[in-house]
């Protein structure tokens, strides 16, 4: 079977209603392929960053995902190494999982968490007096209501209604223990009686593992400037893109259009690029296909030099206008959708999606040059300077693939 065109399978996630049966939120839960049922777990920090990545760095079937808070779960690791960039606080729920001991570091963590204004929540709840200090900085707890009887979990919500705390209720298995929830207080519920976790597919998007260490590399020095780290991301159309796309999720709320990688690195700044950039190394584990990362890397190169050439304003973006038109073919996603999710200026992207002005007219020729069209070329075509910049773009490409391999 051809599984070039099958999406993967991104993560899955499960509705949190509230009393009146509304969906108000979504657990997103880490999936693994071939094993849509249950969550595998290798590292609880991978499976997090995969899933964080998958929701804003894929591209989903099926249009764009409600705007509802997602909750995400949290191991000890990712709270107190501060690994997570800046996300929604709108979107966003951080559960903090009950396996984590309430130590003084975990602590600290969860109340700069709490400071910076994220909303959080205590997963698989049993009351422990030892957990107060952390209740008292959570907005929600959770409690598996299939652990308790109807005593037990009466005892429960008594010892949690000192706190101020939406009580969630989760593994709902039956229309009675729904009803003795609500009887009890509980205002959001969850469970496979209201729904059961669903598979969310779509196209993952591979990166250069080594492209992304040498950035992550560079990210670490004290002179490292968003010039500088824009040519290192252009080495890779994916990662590109990928970081493209985050800067238009919902957790950035662009007031203008990104024109340059250099613009994206400014506007997230270079400690959220460094953890985005670690996140998605932890989990870009295979290698796309290097001759379409070749020709893309020409094409981009081409159109640069000869906008340099010819003077026009704003040659890098001819360059992105280069790398993006072919990019879809890697992702395998339709090149319309692909335009839709990222923050481009309207003179690139109607040059990728319409050959439009005057960045579509180089690329339209760059295009038809390497793939030997010849009758497709003007007459008034400056052949010349067309050959210069093909053979220069080729030995540029290999320096620059070179260099990532050294």
């Amino acid at each position: 079977m051809d599984r070039t065109n099958t999406p993967s399978i991104l993560m899955a996630r499960q509705p949190i209603y509230d009393r009146n049966q509304k969906v108000v939120a979504y657990e997103l839960l880490y999936r693994s392929e071939g094993n849509d049922e249950h969550a595998i777990f290798t590292s609880g920090s991978e499976a997090t960053s995969e899933v964080l990545l998958n929701a804003y760095t894929s591209i989903c079937e099926g249009g764009t995902v409600k705007q509802v808070p997602a909750f995400l779960n949290l191991n000890r690791d990712l709270l107190v190494n501060s690994r997570l960039p800046e996300v929604s606080k709108k979107l966003v729920v951080f559960e903090i999982l009950e396996d984590i001991e309430p130590d003084a570091e975990v602590l600290a963590a969860v109340k700069r968490l709490n400071e910076d204004g994220y909303r959080l929540a205590m997963d698989d709840f049993t009351y422990n007096e030892k957990f107060d200090p952390f209740i008292e900085l959570c907005q929600i707890v959770k409690v598996d209501v299939s652990m308790f009887s109807s005593s037990e979990l009466k005892q429960q919500v008594q010892h949690l209604s000192r706190f101020r705390v939406t009580l969630l209720a989760e593994k709902i298995e039956t229309v009675e223990k729904l009803t003795e929830c609500v009887d009890l207080g509980f205002k959001l519920f969850q469970g496979h009686f209201l729904s059961r976790p669903e598979v969310v597919k779509g196209k993952k998007i591979q990166s250069s593992h080594i492209a992304l260490l040498q950035l992550i590399q560079e990210l670490q020095k004290p002179n490292a400037t968003p010039e500088k780290l824009e040519k290192m991301i252009l080495r890779d159309p994916a990662l590109t893109f990928k970081l493209l796309r985050i800067v238009n999720s919902a957790g950035y709320h662009l007031v203008r259009k990104v024109e340059s990688i250099a613009q994206a690195i400014v506007l997230l700044g270079l400690e959220q690029v460094k953890k985005w950039a670690t996140l998605i190394a932890m989990t870009s584990n295979k290698e796309k296909p290097e001759e379409l990362t070749r020709i893309l890397l020409i094409r981009g190169r081409m159109c640069e030099v000869i906008a340099e050439h010819d003077k026009h304003p704003n040659s890098s973006g001819f360059f992105m206008a280069g790398v993006l038109s072919g990019l879809h073919a890697m992702l395998d996603v339709d090149k319309g959708e692909m335009l839709q999710q990222i923050p481009l200026g309207d003179d690139i992207k109607d040059a990728v999606s319409m050959g439009a002005g005057p960045i579509g007219a180089v690329l339209r020729n760059v295009v038809n040059y390497e793939n030997g069209d010849w009758d497709l070329l003007p007459s008034e075509l400056n052949g010349n300077l067309y050959d210069k910049a093909y053979r220069h773009s080729i030995e540029w490409t290999r320096e620059t693939m070179q260099s990532m391999y050294e």
